[in-house]
């Protein structure tokens, strides 16, 4: 078996992952709701602009954070859209570890920073 078989095979047991099949299960629910896509959009939208402003400016403006905390009351009272976001998140943390252990595998550190 060479390299391209088990990456084959790896896809097909991800595909049937639990935190995989839920996170497809509520991205479909989503995406059926033009109310629910639109509130997703504006919570990334939101979610983008507060990353952007703690990169460039170390800090995020109080408006930003108003808009974060406002959209994020209206979502934690939608089912589908917390649903959504918790669903988000473990398969964040399960993808996260796949690709650490890919990247240990591999052996090298790609980090070049002078910082070591």
């Amino acid at each position: 078996m060479n390299i391209y078989d088990k990456a084959h095979e790896f896809a097909s047991y991800l595909k049937d992952c639990e935190e995989v099949v839920k996170f497809r299960e509520v991205s479909k629910k989503v995406n059926e709701n033009e109310q629910n896509k639109k509130m997703l959009n504006d919570l990334r939208s939101i979610q983008f602009k507060a990353y952007s402003e703690q990169i460039e400016k170390g800090e995020i403006s109080s408006d930003t954070k108003e808009k974060l905390e406002g959209l994020g009351a209206v979502i934690s009272m939608n089912p589908a859209i917390s649903e959504y976001v918790q669903a988000e998140y473990k398969f964040g943390l399960l993808w996260e570890d796949i690709m650490k252990i890919l990247h240990d595998a591999v052996g090298i550190d790609m980090d070049f920073s002078q910082n070591k």
